[in-house]
């Protein structure tokens, strides 16, 4: 019997139960739906919003603020509405899962905590040497 996915059942399980149990597609209000220009344009919102959301994120990148997470949110309003925001949101959330295991790993915790405390000590020893030769002089203050 055809059930309209590619996948084998296990799979298509398996990934859905790791949606929340909700499927790839449209998460729209049912009466939503049911009408194709009311759908039409509740998926012309939802892009314009998730857009904007995205584009503040953009511009939060090199500025004060939480651009990545911004843009992140801007990708979860698009996820309720297209399958590829869906899908790019799941890589990311399987890539961020990773890192956090692999940042766990205590062999690279200890290379970290090794690399940290040799950029300190250097960064200790650079300041050092300059309050030594200029004093607490401002670099902009300091008359060769």
């Amino acid at each position: 019997m055809n059930t309209g996915s590619d996948e084998s059942g296990e799979s298509a399980v398996a990934i859905d139960e790791a949606d929340g149990g909700q499927g790839l597609g449209s998460r729209a209000p049912e009466f939503i739906k049911r009408r194709r220009v009311l759908h039409l344009s509740w998926q012309v919102g939802v892009f314009v919003v998730g857009l904007a959301v995205v584009a503040a994120g953009v511009v939060m990148l090199p500025l004060p603020g939480p651009g990545w997470l911004v843009i992140f949110a801007g990708m979860a309003i698009w996820a309720t509405e297209f399958v590829w925001a869906q899908l790019v949101l799941r890589w990311t959330k399987r890539k961020v899962t990773e890192a956090t295991q692999a940042a766990l790993d205590p062999r690279v915790r200890r290379r970290n905590i090794v690399l940290t405390s040799v950029g300190l000590v250097l960064i200790a020893a650079f300041v050092a040497v300059y309050v030594w030769k200029f004093g607490f002089e401002m670099p902009w203050n300091i008359e060769q």
